[in-house]
């Protein structure tokens, strides 16, 4: 590959660089890579570079052969292996990093089976495991490795996998906030960390196929970055990934009206919770309110009442030549549902708030953060001889009631309510997936120094929550949630062992019936 050097404030650096030619948009592109920098009229290379090298050198060698017995814990990593070759993950990985996929799978099998364990345990674990790599990362190996995962080679990843699976299903899309200790990440701010830690954190934002159930794409976003303000960017991403008839679902948190001009404006079909306190909802609500309740629209699977409705949308796009602002009517199905145990759940939550708000303003003790409420749903009057009189406003408080047990989906594709509400209800992947890589993967904080490190850590994390989701799905499918939890799934498969002997074939110890079925169940063969 051809060099070149370049001097950055004294220091003359060492790149290599690579020219492509996109011929979907006719014309070049020119990447460098700087691998090092110039010393005394020496060069020496960086950790980057040194790991290339030596990965390479390994790979030219091939394979050690067997030179003394061998036995290896085997079952797990095999499913691993088999979901891989399923999945099409382990061919994209090669072609996406063709010198460090195996390290790269075999930190993310770690990751899976190791819950919640650090790195440094790694070089134990691959002592009685067989993996892809088939040797010890030490601690830096890993570091160095995590560093080196490019920005192109995990986009690359991202269209290919996207294209293998994605056709006209929903993508859930969401963030998360990951707490952080590192005060050398850029992004790491603070803002609203969604686990109520006191911590600054960088959010996460996750698109998840519905049907599928396996993650599509992430991407880390600012500490302080609302959600609400996410979509912008979410929708360039979506173009980049080269995704075709898209449609996305949402939470309540990204809905503005800019953002469904946005997707209008794209052509993205949506499915959106809103807000059910919202003028363009009440609106509806207070026509349909006795209509909603009645037994026609009442739905026994579901344990709720439901009602469509059809309405139009105030479109309006400013055009980027003119900067006139063009008004125009889109068609979109509002969806309003009603639940009683909701409603009651509600209830007793706000009755709940009420006798805090009393019991604060008894005691002559009121807390400045709730002046508000204490204005909004009391008069308080105050005599020498009858001391605190508190007179509830009853209008205030029937008016917090009415709205109790309703929630409203907004669409402009789906017709059906129930339909709609189970795509949204499918929702919930999300948030599982959010759980694994917190939990099981050990994102809740992070701890790396570098924003390299942390960029190709995270990469390694989303691939090992390709294999849960994997597994969490096949466990949905075929009622294993209650024969197993997720661990002692992988504990039953985790203890099949492999053997190997010098100048002969592996052979795989004995297994159950029962791990037999397992494999099965889980879609892959039992290894032979």
């Amino acid at each position: 590959m051809p060099r070149g050097t370049q001097v950055i404030n004294g220091t003359e650096y060492v790149y290599e660089y690579d020219s492509t030619w996109n011929a979907k948009k006719k014309y070049g592109t020119h990447q460098r890579n700087y691998i090092g920098k110039i010393v005394d009229g020496a060069f020496i290379p960086n950790k980057k570079y040194t790991l290339q090298q030596e990965l390479e050198q390994a790979k030219k060698r091939g394979p050690a052969p067997v030179t003394e017995c061998k036995r290896t814990f085997y079952g797990a990593t095999y499913l691993f292996d088999a979901i891989g070759e399923t999945l099409g993950v382990t061919a994209d990985l090669k072609k996406c990093f063709p010198d460090t996929y195996t390290q790269i799978l075999s930190i993310a099998y770690y990751l899976i089976l190791e819950d919640r364990n650090p790195l440094s345990r790694f070089p134990k674990w691959a002592r009685t495991h067989a993996h892809p790599f088939g040797a010890n990362i030490a601690s830096q190996r890993s570091s160095e490795l995590f560093g080196s995962i490019s920005e192109n080679a995990k986009s690359k990843f991202f269209r290919l996998q996207s294209g293998r699976r994605l056709e006209k299903e929903y993508l859930a899309y969401d963030t998360t906030s990951i707490s952080s200790y590192s005060k050398l990440i850029r992004q790491v701010k603070y803002g609203k960390n969604k686990d109520h830690e006191h911590l600054a954190q960088l959010n996460l934002a996750l698109l998840y196929g519905h049907q599928s159930r396996l993650p599509v794409y992430y991407r880390k976003l600012p500490g302080n970055i609302p959600d609400v303000m996410t979509i912008k960017k979410l929708l360039f991403d979506i173009d980049f990934l080269e995704l075709k008839k898209v449609k996305l679902v949402m939470d309540r948190g990204f809905y503005s009206e800019a953002n469904i001009n946005a997707l209008y404006r794209s052509h993205y079909k949506f499915l959106l919770a809103v807000t059910i306190s919202r003028k363009l909802v009440q609106e509806q609500l207070n026509k349909v309110r006795e209509q909603t309740l009645s037994r026609t629209h009442y739905s026994s699977k579901h344990k709720l009442y439901y009602y469509p409705v059809l309405i139009t949308w105030p479109y309006q796009e400013t055009k980027k030549r003119s900067g006139q602002v063009e008004f125009s009517e889109k068609r979109m199905y509002l969806h309003l549902f009603y639940n009683h145990q909701q409603a009651a759940d509600d209830q007793a939550a706000f009755n709940e708030l009420l006798d805090g708000l009393e019991a604060e303003l008894l005691s002559s003790s009121p807390n400045p953060v709730h002046e508000a409420l204490y204005k909004k749903y009391y008069q308080v009057k105050e005599t020498p001889v009858q001391g605190i009189k508190l007179t509830p406003k009853q209008e205030a408080i029937n008016e917090a009631k009415k709205n109790y047990g309703y929630f409203a989906l907004i669409s402009n594709d789906l017709k059906d309510p129930l339909e709609a509400l189970q795509v949204y209800r499918c929702n919930d992947v999300i948030e599982k997936a959010f759980g694994n890589l917190k939990e099981r993967l050990n994102m809740r904080r992070t701890s790396v120094s570098s924003e390299e490190n942390l960029e190709g850590k995270l990469f390694v994390q989303f691939v090992a929550l390709i294999y849960l989701a994997y597994i969490d799905k096949a466990r949905c499918e075929n009622n294993l949630y209650k024969s197993y939890t997720l661990q002692e799934l992988l504990d039953e498969l985790d203890v099949i062992e492999r053997f190997e002997h010098p100048g002969q074939r592996h052979h795989i110890g004995e297994m159950t019936k029962k791990q037999i079925e397992l494999y099965h169940q889980l879609g892959v063969d039992a290894p032979s």
